[in-house]
C-alpha cells in the first residue's frame, strides 16, 4: 500500500518527476482527497448544499485554505502538498463569489435557526398548556434527540466519537446541568407566558459574570459590568408589570439561568484537555443521550408515568384531539433537536461573539412572535422593560470583545 503523508510547503518551486508519467496519477489522488474532505464535512453543509459541490474550508476537517498540488518524493515514495504559486491579485478574484456563497449560506442558517426556535416555543407552549407534565415532555424531547443522534451516527452522516472513561467523567456533570436546566425552562414555559420566560432568560449574562468571577477567577471589564445594569433593570421593570407573573414560573426561569450558566462554567473548568475534548456537535450529542437517560427517572419520580392513553385523552379533551397533541409533541422534539444542531453549526462558522449577537436577535424574534401568536397582553412599561433588558444583552455581547489593557 502506498503511504501518503500530507504537509504544507510554501517554498517548493517546482515538481520533480518521479516516474515517466506522474501527472496522470494526480487527478485520481486529487479526486480522492476531495472525497475525503467532503466526507469530513459538517452534516448541515451536506444537507444544505449536497455532496456534489466542494465545501468551504471552514466546514471541513483538514481542509487547506490555499491552492495546493501533490509533490512526489523520490526517497521514501511519499507525497507532500505544496502551496501553488498563484499571484495574489488573481487569487482574490474567485474569493468574491465564495464570500457571497458563504454569506448566503450563513444567512440561511441564521434564518433557519430563528424559524425553528419560533415553532419550538409555540408548539411547546401549546403542549404544556393542555398536557402539564414538563418533566415528561422534557424526557420526550431528549428521547427524540437521542434517536436522531443515533441515526446520524449509524448512517455515517457525522463521525461517531470514541468516548474514554475520563471524558465521561468530565461530561457527566455537564449532562446533569443540561437536564435540570431544560426541565426548569419547560416548567417556566408551562406557568408563564413565553415572552416573559425569555425576558427572564435575558439575565444569563449576569450569572455568567458572577460564576466566572467566583470559580474561574475571571475579572470582568468595566464595560461588561456596565452592560449588566440595563439587563437587571429591564428584567425587574418587565417583571413588575407582567400580567402572567407567578413565582413558580419566575423562580424556575431564574434557576434555569443559574444551572445553564453553571454548565458553561463547568465546561471551561472540566474540559481543559484539548487532546481529549470533543467537537461541539459530538459533545452536544453525548450530553443529550446522557440527559435522556437521566430525565426518565426525573419524570417518573416527579410526575409518575404520564405518557399513557388515559392522560393523553384527558389532555386532548381540553381543546384538541389525541392526534393533534401527539403531532405537536413530535414537532417540539424535532424543533428542539434541529435548532440546537443548527446553532452549533453556526458556532463552527462564526466567532462566539457573533453567535452571541445572533442569539440576542433570536430572543427578540421569539418574544415578538410569541406575543403576536398568543396575543399576550403587554403594557407599555412591560414592553419598555423587555426592550431595555434585550438592549443590555446586546451591549454585553459587544462589551465582551473589549480586551482589558495589560500593564
Amino acid at each position: 500500500m502506498l503511504n501518503i503523508s500530507v504537509s504544507l510547503s510554501s517554498t517548493t518551486p517546482s515538481i520533480s518527476p518521479w516516474s515517466r508519467n506522474p501527472i496522470t496519477k494526480l487527478p485520481q489522488l486529487s479526486h480522492a482527497l476531495t472525497s475525503v474532505a467532503i466526507t469530513n464535512c459538517h452534516p448541515l453543509y451536506r444537507l444544505l448544499c449536497g455532496k456534489a459541490s466542494f465545501p468551504p474550508s471552514y466546514l471541513c476537517v483538514g481542509a487547506q485554505k490555499s491552492a495546493s498540488f501533490l509533490v512526489p518524493n523520490r526517497k521514501n515514495g511519499t507525497f507532500k502538498v505544496a502551496a501553488a504559486l498563484v499571484p495574489e491579485a488573481k487569487s482574490d478574484e474567485p474569493s468574491k463569489p465564495n464570500t457571497l456563497i458563504r454569506t448566503l449560506q450563513l444567512g440561511a442558517m441564521f434564518g433557519t435557526w430563528y424559524v425553528l426556535n419560533i415553532y419550538f416555543n409555540i408548539y411547546n407552549k401549546q403542549v404544556l398548556k393542555v398536557y402539564p407534565f414538563p418533566a415528561t415532555v422534557t424526557a420526550f424531547q431528549f428521547g427524540y434527540t437521542t434517536l436522531m443522534v443515533t441515526l446520524i451516527w449509524t448512517l455515517n452522516l457525522y463521525p461517531k466519537p470514541k468516548i474514554s472513561r475520563s471524558q465521561l467523567v468530565a461530561i457527566f456533570p455537564l449532562a446533569v446541568a443540561h437536564t435540570i436546566g431544560n426541565l426548569l425552562t419547560n416548567i417556566s414555559f408551562g406557568k408563564v407566558a413565553v415572552s416573559f420566560t425569555h425576558t427572564i432568560k435575558a439575565l444569563e449574562p449576569l450569572f455568567t459574570v458572577v460564576l466566572s468571577t467566583l470559580f474561574l477567577r475571571e475579572r470582568p471589564t468595566l464595560w461588561v459590568v456596565s452592560s449588566l445594569v440595563p439587563i437587571v433593570g429591564g428584567v425587574a421593570l418587565a417583571s413588575m408589570t407582567e400580567v402572567s407573573f407567578n413565582w413558580i414560573g419566575f423562580g424556575s426561569a431564574m434557576a434555569s439561568n443559574l444551572i445553564n450558566q453553571s454548565r458553561n462554567v463547568l465546561s471551561k473548568k472540566l474540559m481543559v484537555n484539548e487532546e481529549e475534548s470533543l467537537d461541539n456537535i459530538n459533545l452536544y450529542s453525548v450530553i443529550s443521550i446522557i440527559s435522556f437517560i437521566l430525565s426518565i427517572p426525573f419524570a417518573i419520580s416527579m410526575e409518575g408515568f404520564k405518557f399513557a392513553p388515559s392522560f393523553l385523552q384527558s389532555a386532548a379533551s381540553q381543546g384538541s384531539n389525541i392526534r393533534e397533541l401527539c403531532v405537536r409533541l413530535l414537532l417540539t422534539g424535532f424543533c428542539f433537536h434541529a435548532y440546537q444542531q443548527v446553532s452549533y453549526g453556526i458556532l463552527q462558522m462564526v466567532s462566539p461573539v457573533t453567535h452571541s449577537v445572533g442569539n440576542c436577535v433570536k430572543r427578540v424574534v421569539v418574544i415578538v412572535s410569541s406575543i403576536i401568536f398568543f396575543q399576550t397582553p403587554v403594557s407599555l412599561v412591560n414592553t419598555l422593560g423587555t426592550a431595555v433588558a434585550l438592549g443590555g444583552v446586546f451591549l454585553y455581547s459587544r462589551a465582551t470583545r473589549v480586551k482589558p489593557k495589560v500593564t
